[in-house]
């Protein structure tokens, strides 16, 4: 008996850790606008621009951005690469060995990632909110920057033009004897090409368009469930009265 408590309190403490490395801080609430096709215009143009070098999204095509409103040559004038065509999936441009000898590891496809990071914290669209606004720089990383969602990420700050360089605020906690470090805010060292308001707003967009790249057809889904709940709601009422009418006069 004494030996199964201390294996689950094993346990509990791996989950902990786990947890932990997962985000080091609260996530912020993504917000919501996959029904906004400019939002997700600008989050695709995002996406090519600064993502697409790295991270693949191989089980997505580009002809598939039609359905944010873009047309054929919108994709081809402003989102294709020389070497690309309409109909391929998104590759990324950099070497899988060059990757693996920067990085420690091949970055991850992006395709589905809105979804598969959803966790204690929140959706998996919080957390991406969150952790693309929380790098910071930090000379003892092989890539120069750190992050507070994720902390020791082997990934450098890819937007780091437009937010500018900042530095975490920390502020000592002691309790019980032991001294922790509690987030507090940021303190801007450098100004970025966008102001924090457009940043977080950019970010927004890009996020929406990871979020709608995940499952595309999910306000489809979301619209089509909406009139079957309606038409089984009022089925449900015929029903109803059909089996009182046939039925009346049965004692």
């Amino acid at each position: 008996m004494k030996k199964l408590i201390l294996t689950l309190i094993a346990a509990l403490g791996i989950v902990s850790g786990a947890q932990a490395a997962e985000g080091g801080i609260a996530w912020d609430k993504a917000p919501n606008k996959t029904n906004d096709l400019a939002s997700l215009q600008n989050g695709a143009k995002i996406f090519v621009n600064y993502c697409l070098s790295c991270h693949s999204a191989a089980f997505m095509r580009f002809n598939r951005l039609k359905d944010i409103g873009l047309t054929e040559q919108d994709i081809k004038d402003n989102l294709l690469f020389t070497t690309d065509k309409v109909g391929e999936t998104m590759k990324a441009s950099i070497d899988p060995k060059q990757a693996k000898e920067w990085f420690g590891a091949n970055p991850p496809d992006l395709t589905v990632i809105a979804r598969s990071r959803a966790g204690h914290g929140g959706t998996g669209a919080d957390y991406l909110y969150t952790f693309l606004r929380t790098f910071y720089r930090d000379d003892t990383k092989a890539t120069g920057w750190n992050n507070l969602a994720f902390p020791s990420v082997g990934m450098p700050h890819a937007l780091w033009q437009m937010q500018g360089d900042r530095r975490p605020v920390f502020e000592e906690h002691e309790s019980h004897g032991h001294k922790t470090q509690v987030f507090k805010g940021w303190q801007q060292v450098t100004p970025g090409t966008m102001s924090p308001l457009q940043f977080d707003q950019n970010v927004g967009d890009l996020v929406n368009y990871l979020q709608w790249m995940a499952e595309p057809a999910q306000n489809t889904r979301i619209r089509v469930g909406v009139w079957v709940l309606i038409f089984l709601g009022f089925f449900t009422v015929i029903a109803w009265r059909l089996n009182a009418a046939f039925w009346k006069d049965v004692k």
